[in-house]
């Protein structure tokens, strides 16, 4: 919907066709920089109008399986500005800004970016050896900021599942749940006359395969022609942009 500050050109049409054609949808991202409110009043400032029910994030998944594995006391990773979507959690520790006076029930790591250093990683390793649950709110590869491919959550989980010899829950895509979840959010189960439109090969087009949904790779954002020919994944189709969606 957006990339490198602005609006993809034709993205708020979009959303009107869709609108007009009584299409359902949802935006859904693994975006843990921000609240959901955050991730609306930022679209808002591009002219992009969504209401947050109309947006689903792995942030709001990650606390659904927290709550739902009946965890209360949780260890955040993600940047203080989407604390707010962990709403109902004890939260303490990590970037919570609260000591955590004995081990959490979970970690859950999101994308810190720059924000990552050597005593988090430390913090979220120590909580998981004791005995803590590890939720992945994403593990994504990379991303785009400011036209630079730059790490996203993946690497930093790989690396903490390396190290304790863990496997991480996925709460955000490509979690096969978060697709059902976010399709459940709209009343409608999983099927191939949904597609999910994304530049993320491996979390919106396989994601969304597996999940039972099409895949359709836009040539915005983070696509490289390249790194689609080297992946093996075939998306159902390749657009221009979210603006050729109909």
């Amino acid at each position: 919907m957006y990339a490198g500050g602005a609006a993809i050109p034709g993205a708020a049409q979009t959303l009107g066709r869709l609108r007009r054609q009584q299409t359902p949808f949802r935006l859904v991202t693994n975006t843990t920089s921000r609240s959901r409110s955050g991730l609306v009043a930022r679209m808002a400032s591009y002219g992009i109008d969504v209401s947050e029910p109309e947006v689903f994030t792995a942030t709001l998944a990650g606390a659904e399986i927290a709550r739902s594995a009946g965890f209360s006391k949780v260890a955040p990773f993600i940047p203080e500005p989407a604390l707010e979507d962990l709403a109902g959690l004890d939260l303490a520790g990590g970037t919570s800004g609260r000591r955590s006076g004995s081990r959490p029930d979970a970690v859950l790591v999101g994308d810190m970016g720059e924000r990552w250093t050597f005593d988090l990683l430390q913090e979220a390793f120590e909580y998981i050896m004791s005995g803590a649950a590890a939720i992945a709110l994403s593990r994504d590869r990379y991303w785009l900021k400011d036209q630079r491919l730059t790490l996203d959550a993946g690497p930093f989980v790989a690396a903490l599942e390396f190290a304790t010899g863990k496997q991480f829950t996925v709460a955000g895509k490509p979690s096969s749940s978060f697709y059902v979840a976010a399709l459940a959010s709209l009343g409608l189960p999983p099927s191939r006359a949904i597609a999910m439109v994304g530049d993320d090969l491996w979390s919106d087009v396989a994601g969304a395969q597996r999940a039972g949904l099409q895949g359709w790779l836009v040539q915005t954002g983070k696509f490289r022609e390249s790194v689609l020919l080297e992946s093996g994944i075939q998306p159902d189709r390749i657009i221009r942009s979210v603006a050729a969606v109909e």
